[in-house]
């Protein structure tokens, strides 16, 4: 019993059925995150070329109106949110500014 009870206070659910659930559920969220943060390390080593590419060629590290599209994308396809979560991307894909 002292197992279905960890798992219990584990998940937070009231059955073990429910139990069930959460604990498969939250496999796949962890498998998920897994693979969002290797796309995030795959889109900074992406925009590190760009950032490398911009500056050899005498332009700016930072190209503000690029950034703005990215910004309105994320906040059309997620809401508000959405601008926190790609500021995010940005500051960890170029950096403070």
């Amino acid at each position: 019993m002292a197992d279905v009870t960890d798992v219990l206070d584990k998940t937070g659910a009231r059955t073990d059925e429910a139990a069930d659930v959460i604990t498969g559920a939250r496999d796949r969220v962890d498998a998920l995150d897994d693979r969002i943060i290797g796309l995030v390390r795959e889109r900074m080593a992406v925009s590190a070329v760009i950032q490398k590419a911009r500056i050899e060629s005498g332009g700016r590290r930072v190209n503000l109106s690029r950034e703005m599209e990215v910004l309105g994308r994320y906040r059309d396809a997620l809401g508000k949110p959405g601008t926190s979560l790609a500021m995010t991307l940005l500051e960890l894909c170029r950096g403070r500014i």
